[in-house]
């Protein structure tokens, strides 16, 4: 532990006050310079953060459609294993692969997508999927959704089925319908596995790089760049290793503060 998550840590900090640029061999500390310059002198910083946050309201907004389906994938019926392997086999495939599969179907000339949209009359809808700056995002996201959203539902459904049966067929014989069952069983039920993916989301939001950059690259321009994406780049392209540590740590510390935020607000709506 001390090896793998300690020191590692500990130097993140230390490089964040220095100009080190990766390759020198001294530190020269420059205190606050770097945090300074990340919040006054990069808006492109703060735009990659604004794509994150894209990234975790379009997971959040889609958390009720994992639970339905997940409450469907509980109910005992034919090919229900099957359908469980299926929603989460996106989870198993490999980041760079689903990225580049994408790309293909994102494909302006030749792309499924495309090509799919001619063929149903919808010519108007057709456009360049990852070039457009007002859609790339949206369409970054739509990947991300098809990627995480299968672990999530085996998650909800694994909460699902610890909750006993009796508190159903109980709620049953005293007339409640699903939507009170849902109300006053399931999501109780589940409150732990919510809690779990709520913060899958905001670390899973604030740490994605992978599919912009294999599909992007950050582009066009910086339209599509998160803040990982941002901070690698500063560090392997513009061999600016101090300033990505701070930027490193500064992701840290939004994931502890949002997560904290987030077991606050829950712990608050419970008790009341």
């Amino acid at each position: 532990m001390l090896l793998f998550l300690i020191y590692p840590t500990f130097q993140l900090f230390r490089y964040s006050f220095t100009n080190w640029d990766g390759y020198s061999p001294a530190l020269s500390y420059i205190g606050l310079d770097n945090y300074h310059k990340l919040l006054f002198d990069f808006p492109d910083a703060w735009k990659a953060i604004g794509n994150n946050g894209i990234y975790f309201i379009i997971h959040l907004l889609f958390i009720p459609v994992e639970l339905m389906m997940a409450v469907l994938l509980n109910r005992t019926m034919r090919g229900s294993a099957f359908f469980r392997f299926t929603v989460l086999m996106p989870y198993i495939i490999n980041g760079i692969a689903v990225a580049y599969m994408f790309s293909y179907i994102y494909s302006p000339v030749s792309g499924p997508l495309n090509v799919l949209l001619k063929s149903l009359g919808l010519q108007s809808l057709i456009t360049g999927w990852l070039s457009n700056l007002h859609v790339v995002n949206y369409s970054l996201v739509a990947v991300s959704l098809w990627r995480f959203s299968g672990v999530h539902i085996i998650l909800m459904l694994a909460g699902l089925q610890s909750i006993p049966q009796d508190l159903y067929e109980a709620a049953k014989m005293d007339g409640a319908g699903f939507w009170l069952q849902l109300r006053h069983i399931t999501l109780p039920g589940i409150r732990r596995v919510m809690e779990m993916i709520l913060f899958l989301n905001i670390s899973g939001a604030l740490l994605q790089y992978d599919i912009p950059y294999v599909m992007t690259g950050g582009g066009p321009g910086t339209a599509s760049s998160t803040f990982g994406l941002f901070s690698l780049q500063t560090a392997f392209t513009y061999n600016n290793y101090g300033l990505a540590s701070a930027m490193a740590v500064s992701l840290l510390f939004l994931i502890i503060v949002f997560s904290a935020l987030q077991n606050w607000i829950i712990k608050d709506r419970s008790e009341a």
